[in-house]
């Protein structure tokens, strides 16, 4: 695909949209992935994959492929959980892991072409702080500053990736 874009001009950048569930320890990050789905009986999950499966989204269907409605073979790939798609249309895998585990996934990814991650987690806030105190130590991450007319100045961010307050009023 990207030899096929440059014979066009134009460049692609392939992401991946991923929930994160990390922990100081493997064992406690799969016990709060079980934790997600604790509660959930069969009949809820019948009735979520039933309502999913009317989507015309070949992503959904892929999702759903993934699990086929059942709690026996949630574990798709090393570390990679599709519980969150039983009841959750859209994004339903989860990397799920200690810090290091979870870096050397994502690692994975990179290194098959995947420059953009999109990642979350439940509760968000809480995870969002995990993974920022646990996971981005661990990860080789670059950061790339835009061009000084668009920096951040001292009173806040850029509005609409263009203009930069002036003050703080």
């Amino acid at each position: 695909m990207r030899q096929l874009a440059a014979e066009q001009g134009r460049t692609l950048r392939f992401g991946i949209r991923l929930h994160v569930i990390v922990r100081e320890t493997t064992a406690e990050a799969w016990e709060a992935a079980e934790q997600l789905i604790k509660y959930l009986d069969d009949d809820t999950i019948a009735a979520a994959q039933k309502a999913l499966s009317r989507a015309d989204s070949e992503g959904q269907r892929r999702m759903q492929q993934l699990h086929n409605g059942g709690r026996d073979a949630l574990e798709i790939s090393p570390n990679l959980w599709a519980g969150v798609g039983l009841v959750r249309g859209g994004a339903g895998t989860a990397l799920v892991g200690d810090p290091d585990t979870v870096a050397e996934r994502m690692l994975e990814y990179a290194s098959l072409g995947i420059d953009t991650f999109i990642l979350s987690g439940y509760p968000h806030l809480e995870e969002a702080y995990r993974v920022a105190e646990l996971l981005f130590p661990k990860l080789p991450v670059d950061v790339v500053l835009p061009p000084p007319s668009r920096q951040m100045s001292p009173v806040g961010e850029v509005i609409a990736n263009e203009r930069i307050p002036t003050s703080a009023s």
